[in-house]
């Protein structure tokens, strides 16, 4: 269990987390933190795994961390980190545990994003476009994106000069994550249109398409409500409410899309669905683009929005109890099939 262990498995924290962070804003309180106990679990539980798979396979993290299809996993670890601590600031309101997080998160993302990139560009064998690049790709722009959320989240609690200094380290990390998602979706667009598409290469991670844009929206939402601690976020305040529903409009038109492709996939080409550790992928835009949705009508003052996110909070809930239960099949299917060969072993 522990030596096949999924890269992408802090997508159930991400999705866990924005799901609790949703709830959150639209008045769920006994459900947000509900979900908050359990991410904090499940965050040390999967880390606690990580950890040991790291000291017991080493070899085998580093083969998946250079992987075209596998590698990009690994980001779900920065975001699970960020988006528990946005928990922490606005659930539990407890800023030194998610400045904790916060810088731990920023660690993770400076190794990840190099060390990954890095092999990819210098490494001799390479797979082709359409076998290497995959949806799961543009979690390194929500890794990007859950760090330049935190920090807007964590400066009003600092004092100056370091609130001006982490909202500006805020909006260059929200920028960079524009164009790091500008090139990336570029490519799987190109893939998309000029490759064939199976029922198995289209994965949940593909609706990170619309879940990047989703936390792009929800970092400029927080800027925006910042501009009154950072004079140059005043300034570019015409700047920031631009291209805050720039990001929410691209996420939207992805909807229908990935909607009509999950049905192409299930209905039409009759793919059995069957749990993965990959569709807490899909669960986690859902549930972002309830939160974003909320927090940038809370900030441009858009009331007529508000229809959006008390939809999408039970449609994001509704995937994370079917997740859920797929997980906890999952894992009693495993201890059964455990319990069974030790049984056998010990008739031997």
């Amino acid at each position: 269990m522990v030596a096949d262990l999924s890269p992408a498995y802090f997508g159930m924290v991400m999705a866990t987390g924005i799901v609790s962070l949703a709830a959150h804003m639209l008045g769920m309180t006994r459900l947000s933190s509900a979900l908050f106990g359990l991410n904090v679990a499940a965050y040390g539980t999967i880390w606690a795994l990580n950890l040991l798979r790291i000291r017991w396979f080493a070899r085998r993290v580093l083969l998946y961390l250079v992987d075209h299809q596998r590698g990009p996993g690994f980001f779900t670890a920065v975001a699970a980190s960020c988006i528990l601590g946005s928990q922490f600031v606005l659930i539990a309101g407890n800023y030194p545990v998610a400045v904790l997080l916060w810088l731990f998160g920023i660690g993770l993302w400076i190794l990840l994003i190099y060390t990954i990139l890095t092999a990819f560009t210098v490494k001799e064998d390479k797979p082709n476009l359409h076998e290497g690049i995959t949806g799961a790709w543009l979690l390194a722009v929500v890794a990007t994106q859950s760090v330049a959320g935190l920090a807007a989240l964590v400066a009003p609690h600092w004092t100056q000069p370091y609130r001006l200094m982490i909202n500006f380290f805020a909006l260059s990390m929200w920028l960079w994550g524009g164009m790091l998602y500008i090139w990336m979706i570029s490519l799987i667009f190109y893939r998309y249109t000029f490759f064939r598409l199976s029922p198995g290469d289209l994965t949940p991670p593909y609706w990170i398409n619309m879940g990047a844009m989703a936390i792009s929206t929800l970092a400029g939402a927080r800027l925006i409500v910042n501009t009154p601690d950072a004079p140059f976020l005043q300034s570019l305040l015409p700047f920031l409410k631009g291209f805050t529903v720039f990001y929410w409009a691209t996420g939207t038109w992805w909807i229908p899309m990935l909607v009509i492709l999950a049905g192409w996939r299930y209905v039409h080409k009759r793919y059995p669905l069957e749990y993965d550790p990959l569709y807490w992928g899909a669960v986690f835009p859902l549930g972002m683009y309830a939160a974003c949705t909320f927090q940038m009508e809370q900030a441009m003052h858009l009331d007529f929005l508000l229809i959006v996110p008390r939809i999408f909070i039970y449609i994001a809930l509704a995937a994370w109890v079917m997740a859920f239960i797929g997980l906890c099949r999952r894992l009693s299917g495993g201890l059964f099939r455990l319990a069974r060969r030790r049984r056998e072993a010990r008739s031997l």
